[in-house]
C-alpha cells in the first residue's frame, strides 16, 4: 500500500483542508467495508470531513464509491424509465405509499428502498409493516421479479445495498457528524443509486418539523444531490416543501396507512395531496410518461378516480404478503386500546400546530425510535388534527389520541394541548411546495 493510502495520510490531508483524490476516497470505503480502517480511524475522516466540507467531485465520487461498495439491483430486464422518489422526511409524511401505487399505475415503474422511522420522522417501513404480514425483506431478484411483474416494489434496504453506507452513518450517528451534507448526500443518492433507477425525484423539507430546520439549508443539501445524480448519468429532480404543520391529519403507522388508503380512494387532505401530485407530476415527466405537469397532472387524478391506483395498491400489498383486506376493512389493522378526543380551550381560528410537538408525544405514545433498539407500536398515533387556518368552537375537537398505555396518554396529553395554537383570526397555512431545484 502506498504511504499516501494510509489511513492516517488521509485524514490528515483532510483535516488540513486538502482535497481528496478519488483514489484516496476510494480506499477509505474499501477499507471502512472490508474492516482495514478501525472505527477510530473512520470516525477521524468523518469529523474532518464534516468541518472542512467536501467538493462537488469529491461527493459525487464518495457517492460512487459507497453505492459501489455493494449490489447494484439489475432492473434491465424492467420495461420503461425506472423512477424513485425519496424524501428527507417529515411528521405525518406517508406520502410515499400514496406516491407509489399511484405513479406505478400511471404506467412509470416504482422501484423504492425505504427506511425506518428514528427520532421524530416516521419511517415507510414501520408504516407499512403496520399491515398484517407485509414483508419489506425481499432479496434483490424477489424485488426485480415484483417490479417486471407490477411495476412497483417497497422493500427496506438489503444486505447487499451500500454496505458501507450502515457502518459509516452508525459512526455518524455516535460522533456528531449526521449534519454534514456531503455525508448526507453520499448516504441518501448511494442507497437511491443502488436500485437500478434510471432517474429520481427528491423531497427536501424544510422547517421546524424537517431535519433541516433552515430553508438555505435544505436548498443547499437538494442542489447537492440533484448535482450528483446528474453526474452519475440519472436525471435528478428536487422539490423543496414546508414542513411546518404535520402532513396530513394522521401521524402514527397504521393510522397512517388507513389515511393513505383514504387519500388513494379520493378521499386523501389537500395537503397530502397536494405533495403527492406535485412529486408525482415530476416522476411521469422524468418517466417519460407524460409531456407537461398539467398532463401529469390529469393523469394522477384520473388513476385515482378509476380506481387504478387503489387497484395498484392492493396489488402491491398482496405481493408482499400483506393482507388485502385492510383496503376494504381497516378494522383489520391493528387498533389501540384507548381513545381520547383533545378539546379546544376556547373558540377561535387554528393559528399553528407545532409539529415537533406532535412528533414528541406520538414518539411518547410508541409510534416512533427513540433509538435503532427500540420497538415501535404500530396501533398508536395522532388522528383527526386540525389544520392552521381551520375554525374551532370552544370544546371543538383539535385531534384524538390512540393509546395502548393510559400513564403514557396521560403524560402526552399536556404536549399534544401545548401543540395547538388558536387566535381570534385566521392565518394563511404556509405555502408547501416551495421551489423546483433541476
Amino acid at each position: 500500500m502506498a504511504a499516501s493510502a494510509f489511513p492516517q495520510a488521509i485524514i490528515a490531508r483532510k483535516r488540513d483542508g486538502h482535497v481528496l483524490t478519488p483514489d484516496e476516497i476510494a480506499a477509505f470505503i474499501h477499507g471502512v467495508t472490508h474492516g482495514e480502517w478501525a472505527d477510530y480511524q473512520a470516525a477521524a475522516l468523518l469529523m474532518a470531513i464534516f468541518l472542512r466540507g467536501m467538493t462537488a467531485d469529491e461527493t459525487s465520487c464518495l457517492t460512487d464509491a459507497m453505492m459501489r461498495s455493494g449490489a447494484i439491483a439489475d432492473l434491465a430486464g424492467v420495461p420503461g424509465i425506472k423512477v424513485d422518489k425519496h424524501s428527507t422526511g417529515g411528521v405525518g409524511d406517508k406520502v410515499s405509499l400514496v406516491l407509489a401505487p399511484l405513479v406505478a399505475a400511471c404506467g412509470v415503474p416504482v422501484p423504492m428502498i425505504s427506511g425506518r422511522g428514528l427520532g421524530h420522522t416516521g419511517g415507510t417501513l414501520d408504516k407499512l409493516e403496520s399491515i398484517p404480514g407485509f414483508q419489506v425483506g425481499l432479496s434483490l431478484e424477489a424485488y426485480a421479479a415484483q417490479i417486471r411483474r407490477i411495476g412497483v416494489s417497497m422493500i427496506g434496504q438489503t444486505a447487499e445495498i451500500a454496505p458501507a453506507d450502515r457502518k459509516l452513518y452508525a459512526l455518524r450517528d455516535v460522533t456528531a457528524t449526521v449534519e454534514s451534507i456531503p455525508l448526507i448526500c453520499a448516504s441518501i443518492m448511494s442507497k437511491k443509486l443502488a436500485e437500478g433507477i434510471n432517474a429520481l425525484v427528491l423531497n427536501v423539507t424544510f422547517g421546524r418539523g424537517a431535519f433541516m430546520k433552515e430553508k438555505a439549508r435544505a436548498r443547499e443539501l437538494a442542489t447537492a444531490m440533484v448535482a450528483i445524480g446528474h453526474a452519475m448519468g440519472k436525471p435528478t429532480r428536487a422539490l423543496l416543501t414546508a414542513m411546518d404543520q404535520p402532513l396530513g391529519r394522521a401521524v402514527g403507522n397504521a393510522v397512517e396507512v388507513i389515511e393513505s388508503i383514504e387519500a388513494l380512494k379520493g378521499r386523501g387532505p389537500a395537503d397530502l395531496m397536494g405533495v403527492t401530485f406535485a412529486l408525482g407530476g415530476q416522476m411521469l415527466l422524468l418517466g417519460q410518461a407524460a409531456s407537461s405537469l398539467s398532463e401529469a397532472r390529469a393523469r394522477l387524478e384520473n388513476a385515482i378516480a378509476d380506481g387504478s391506483a387503489l387497484a395498484k395498491f392492493r396489488d402491491l400489498v398482496t405481493a408482499q404478503g400483506g393482507d388485502p383486506a385492510v383496503i376494504d376493512d381497516s378494522t383489520r389493522l391493528p387498533r389501540a386500546r384507548f381513545t381520547r378526543e383533545v378539546g379546544a380551550g376556547n373558540a377561535g381560528y387554528v393559528v399553528d400546530v407545532d409539529p415537533m410537538a406532535i412528533a414528541q408525544a406520538a414518539l411518547l405514545l410508541g409510534a416512533g425510535r427513540a433509538n435503532v433498539s427500540a420497538v415501535v407500536d404500530p396501533a398508536v398515533g395522532l388522528t383527526d388534527l386540525v389544520k392552521v387556518g381551520e375554525r374551532v368552537p370552544c370544546g371543538g375537537r383539535l385531534c384524538t389520541i390512540h393509546a395502548n398505555d393510559e400513564p403514557l396518554l396521560a403524560a402526552a396529553l399536556p404536549q399534544i394541548r401545548a401543540a395547538f395554537a388558536i387566535g381570534e383570526r385566521p392565518v394563511a397555512p404556509a405555502i408547501l411546495i416551495d421551489e423546483l431545484i433541476e
